[in-house]
């Protein structure tokens, strides 16, 4: 459980040092008053860029002294923070335990983190690019260098690019970077893989029920060719593919080939229908039932369940699903945090209730208050 989190010049905060009441809170008030930016700062505390996925640079309070700090202390005695790097706004560092971890991979082996934010809402009908990461999120959560290997697949993919930009490139630099990757590709495409089979199998076990079971595939040929290859060879028809296709990717100034051209199916599992085509309140009931199977996953791997963040996760469910929600919370016992604008809705919630006000002292830091 996540017992103090403390925030310095952190978006809308000056300072904060908040003493979590419960191992289920409830964050309510209006829009604007920072109920996010606390979740943010929380789903910070793992590698990555956090919930809203926002630059560094934006994180720092208007009006400080332009960097930014989160610190968490847990109730098993961990203790990670994070913050800016000075001199360098686009960069963030973490101490562990007062110690600066070897590699951010260190951080995610002690604390997972799973989020569930309104822009999701839109990850059915999004780009393919937007569920991508959606699953590479669930993918870092279990398996903290699979984010490794996509950070060094697009860095030797760029260097690729421009190299094939100039008139005269040598080959076997090219062939070195074609080389490196496939090798990420492969690794990259079979931990996607790996994962989807996990969290179908924790779905169909009902980790979500009653909430609507879905299936999750992966449309890729990269895919498809380990469903029936070793990875070895894999990765050989790759480096071929890659370079019968130099004059192309030239062209285009991208390669055809990579991770990057994969996309998540999500379909109905009762229905059998992509779940673009259900309505609005059906497609969130979705998404929630596979945030829930993922954290009953993470936990039976882990040992522990993950930080459950959910911030306006009642926006278009009806009563029933929101009861449904707050049981499966019971059930899980995870530690979570959600936000929303209306108390009375989380009627029925085993949790302890906050409200978030704007401060009216120099609109610089925001009271809590049971």
């Amino acid at each position: 459980m996540l017992s103090r989190l403390t925030l310095t010049d952190f978006r809308s905060y000056a300072t904060l040092r908040f003493e979590a009441p419960a191992r289920r809170l409830v964050f309510t008030g209006p829009n604007g008053a920072g109920k996010t930016n606390l979740l943010e700062a929380a789903s910070l505390l793992v590698p990555g860029r956090g919930l809203r996925g926002a630059k560094f640079a934006e994180l720092a309070r208007q009006g400080g002294a332009g960097g930014w700090a989160v610190a968490a202390q847990f109730s098993n005695g961990l203790e990670i923070g994070t913050g800016a790097v000075e001199g360098a706004p686009e960069r963030r560092e973490f101490r562990l335990n007062g110690v600066k971890p070897r590699a951010q991979s260190d951080v995610a082996e002690q604390l997972a983190a799973v989020w569930l934010t309104p822009q999701m809402d839109r990850l059915f009908t999004d780009t393919a690019s937007g569920r991508r990461k959606f699953l590479d999120r669930l993918v870092i959560a279990l398996e903290p260098f699979h984010a490794r290997e996509i950070a060094a697949f697009e860095s030797a993919s760029a260097q690729r690019n421009r190299l094939l930009a100039e008139p005269r490139y040598d080959p076997a630099w090219v062939a070195g970077l074609e080389d490196a990757m496939a090798r990420h590709a492969v690794a990259a495409t079979a931990a996607r893989l790996g994962l989807i089979a996990r969290l179908n199998a924790s779905l169909e076990a009902g980790a979500a029920d009653p909430f609507p079971r879905v299936t999750l595939g992966l449309a890729c040929p990269i895919a498809q060719l380990l469903d029936a290859a070793a990875a070895l060879d894999v990765e050989d028809w790759l480096r071929g593919a890659l370079a019968a296709s130099r004059a192309t990717d030239a062209a285009v100034k991208s390669s055809g080939y990579g991770p990057q051209k994969a996309d998540l199916l999500i379909a109905d599992a009762q229905a059998g229908r992509p779940a673009a085509l259900s309505s609005t309140g059906q497609q969130k009931a979705m998404l929630i039932g596979i945030v829930l199977g993922h954290v009953a996953l993470i936990t039976a791997l882990r040992g522990a369940p993950p930080l459950l963040l959910l911030d306006e996760p009642l926006v278009h469910l009806d009563a029933q699903r929101r009861g449904a929600l707050f049981a499966a919370l019971a059930r899980m016992d995870a530690p979570a945090w959600l936000t929303g604008t209306d108390q009375e809705l989380f009627a029925g919630l085993d949790a302890a209730r906050l409200a978030v006000r704007e401060s009216l002292l120099e609109h610089q830091a925001f009271r809590l208050r049971l």
